[in-house]
């Protein structure tokens, strides 16, 4: 029987959603049956049924230590069908990058506060690492972004995107989630 998996997330520049559709290209090969959801087209309102799904994905990016509402209120409203199922809950940040003992224990404080508000507790969590997009910045935010590199000693060209993600990490996090 084909397993129907739910990926929903959430992305602010763009890197949460390659991840998302790097996830479902990757779970369809492996023969799942996968449907993405790109919760900033969903209403509040809207009656979307979880239970016709039998795992889930929930994706989404930190950006100032704060998760997109969307996907907290996504996560909050269907906390008792997401419970019910396999959850995967893949956390894109560029401390995920990183080697940084207190900026790693903040991104898993920021995890275990997001269960909590929410009400869903996936069965597993996962940092992933995110990019830099400049090409998506405004010019106060490429600063501030150029600033942090630097701050890190990363040596990043502002006219181009810097990725971080370990894709093939990721297969093996799915490959495994899985089964």
């Amino acid at each position: 029987m084909t397993m129907k998996i739910l990926i929903a997330y959430a992305t602010t520049e763009g890197q949460t959603r390659k991840i998302a559709r790097f996830c479902a290209d990757h779970l369809i090969a492996k023969g799942a049956s996968v449907e993405l959801l790109p919760l900033a087209d969903l209403e509040d309102d809207d009656p979307f049924d979880i239970s016709r799904f039998d795992a889930a994905i929930l994706a989404g990016s930190l950006h100032g230590g704060v998760l997109q509402s969307h996907l907290s209120r996504f996560a909050a409203h269907h906390a008792a069908d997401l419970s019910k199922r396999a959850g995967l809950f893949l956390m894109v940040s560029l401390a995920a990058a990183g080697n940084d003992p207190e900026e790693r224990a903040d991104i898993a404080r920021i995890a275990s506060e997001f269960a909590q508000n929410t009400g869903w507790t996936p069965s597993e969590v996962v940092h992933v690492a995110g990019a830099f997009r400049f090409t998506q910045y405004d010019f106060f935010k490429g600063l501030a972004m150029r600033w942090i590199a630097h701050s890190k000693g990363e040596v990043v060209d502002p006219q181009r995107d810097k990725e971080y993600t370990d894709w093939d990490a990721l297969a093996g996090v799915l490959d495994r989630w899985h089964g």
